[in-house]
């Protein structure tokens, strides 16, 4: 195991350390987390694919989504300080670019658009997200195409996410949207979780008929209270009204 490999490990080790209340200690993590297994036999998939052995990288990544239900494509480029935790229906694709310090929950997908569609045209080409560093992506989210994730950013659980996400920025919804809030390198949202104004254009739009309508119904009134000041239509009115009266009547 060459030097670098080793201190990848070690700093996928420390991350569940710090950033999961119920790790214990080192040792329990080695053993009984899933999340740090399929990144440790990740880590060996990816040296074996880097050097050419393909197949056996494949075939590993395979037993490991196996025993794991982590599915991390060995050619995934991952940075240190990974840390999945839960991680059942996590999947991870091909092209992926993930930093240093990210975390990533329970069924979220870093996936491709449309990677059934056209097949051919879409082999050795970037087609999934780029996670930068100090990432929080919450459970159930869809980070799809090939996007960028901002520094600090947090992806809340099951959020879509189809465009490139600013730093120091959460996203919500589907299709994602920002809610209007700062992150900073230092604070931890658990599932991507953040306090702050969520920036919903459909809700802004309802706000601006309402207005209109208000405005116009107002309007309404002071024309009728001005016609009604005219004695001809406040006669014409009230025969009208008569008539309809009587009409009813019979």
């Amino acid at each position: 195991m060459s030097k670098n490999l080793f201190n990848l490990i070690v700093s996928d080790l420390k991350a569940a350390k710090k950033r999961d209340p119920a790790a214990r200690n080192y040792l329990e993590i080695f053993f009984t987390y899933s999340g740090f297994h399929a990144t440790f036999i990740h880590r060996l998939c990816n040296l074996f694919w880097r050097i050419g052995f393909k197949f056996l990288a494949r075939f590993l990544s395979n037993l490991s989504r196996i025993f794991t239900s982590i599915e991390i494509h060995p050619a995934a480029k991952i940075d240190s300080g990974f840390f999945i935790d839960h991680g059942a229906g996590l999947v991870i694709g091909e092209t992926s670019v993930i930093g240093k310090n990210v975390t990533i929950y329970q069924q979220a997908t870093l996936g491709g658009i449309t990677p059934s569609v056209d097949s051919e045209s879409q082999r050795n080409i970037k087609r999934h997200p780029t996670i930068k560093d100090n990432v929080i992506v919450g459970s159930g989210a869809q980070i799809l195409g090939p996007i960028v994730i901002g520094e600090n950013s947090r992806i809340g659980a099951n959020a879509v996410v189809l465009k490139d996400v600013p730093e120091n920025i959460t996203y919500v919804g589907v299709p994602a949207r920002k809610i209007e809030t700062k992150n900073f390198k230092d604070t931890f949202n658990a599932y991507g979780i953040s306090e702050g104004k969520i920036d919903d254009p459909n809700k802004k739009s309802i706000h601006v008929l309402f207005k209109e309508i208000h405005f116009l119904s107002e309007k309404i009134e002071k024309l009728k209270e001005e016609l009604y000041k005219n004695t001809d239509f406040k006669n014409a009115y009230n025969v009208e009204n008569s008539k309809k009266k009587q009409s009813r009547r019979k």
